[in-house]
């Protein structure tokens, strides 16, 4: 099926530029399968499946992209135009690329980690939406409040404090931010020689106003290997319960 008629205001940047050293495979976790697809295309079919969604750039690794194209984008019918960008050494320098390559016609840029395959288009879609609705806001990012008690530890390794955890969050991705001051925001970092953590930060440190879409915690990120086996159970369990309803 293809998209709705109305033109999208929304671009995707999918980052899937690491190497994945901590996973323990040296051909990377992007094209580890799960459920026998790609896990980077599970993350692609997400944001193909939101109407909003005009365009899809797959920023990764120049040695690989023909790799990456024939096995994670060519075997999929996607509806969404995609593209490819090169990641740079850092994340930020990989989201920059990214950005570089989405034309400006688009009013919102959404910033995905390609190993999150879980997240769901309706969250996707809802997270926009909320951006969308909220005039003076500069971005919206999908988060999970914080469960585990917190501790501040100093240098040498000594409790200094207990922080009510009511007050954190878990930052996780889709980050949905209007291009304009995103823009700005990564000009201004480089100028500055500032490096976040994550993307929100760039918007934060402008004084941009950012908001929390509350997530899931199955929306996890492929780091080390036993997370595998929690994304796979997952894909598995919504497979089967997809099936049942049919």
């Amino acid at each position: 099926m293809g998209k709705v008629s109305r033109k999208p205001h929304v671009a995707a940047i999918i980052l899937a530029g690491g190497y994945g050293h901590r996973f323990g495979r040296d051909t990377g976790k992007q094209l580890v399968k799960i459920v026998g697809c790609p896990m980077l295309s599970w993350s692609i079919a997400a944001f193909d499946a939101v109407d909003d969604v005009g365009l899809i750039v797959v920023v990764c690794p120049e040695d690989r992209m023909q790799e990456y194209w024939a096995q994670a984008v060519d075997p999929y019918s996607f509806a969404t135009p995609i593209a490819m960008a090169v990641a740079g050494d850092t994340r930020q320098e990989s989201a920059f690329n990214g950005l570089e390559a989405t034309p400006s016609e688009y009013e919102f840029v959404a910033l995905h980690d390609g190993a999150r395959p879980l997240i769901a288009p309706e969250l996707i879609s809802h997270t926009i939406n909320m951006l969308k609705g909220t005039i003076d806001a500069e971005g919206a990012i999908v988060a999970t409040p914080a469960i585990d008690t917190l501790k501040v530890v100093s240098s040498d390794n000594v409790i200094v404090g207990t922080p009510d955890r009511k007050a954190f969050w878990n930052a996780q991705t889709p980050q949905v931010f209007r291009s304009n001051i995103y823009r700005r925001a990564h000009a201004s970092a480089l100028r500055d020689g500032f490096i976040g953590t994550d993307d929100s930060a760039l918007i934060e440190r402008l004084g941009g106003k950012v908001l929390v879409v509350k997530g899931t915690r199955d929306n996890i990120k492929l780091t080390v290997p036993e997370d595998y086996a929690v994304l796979s159970a997952v894909v598995e369990k919504s497979s089967r319960s997809k099936h049942e309803g049919e």
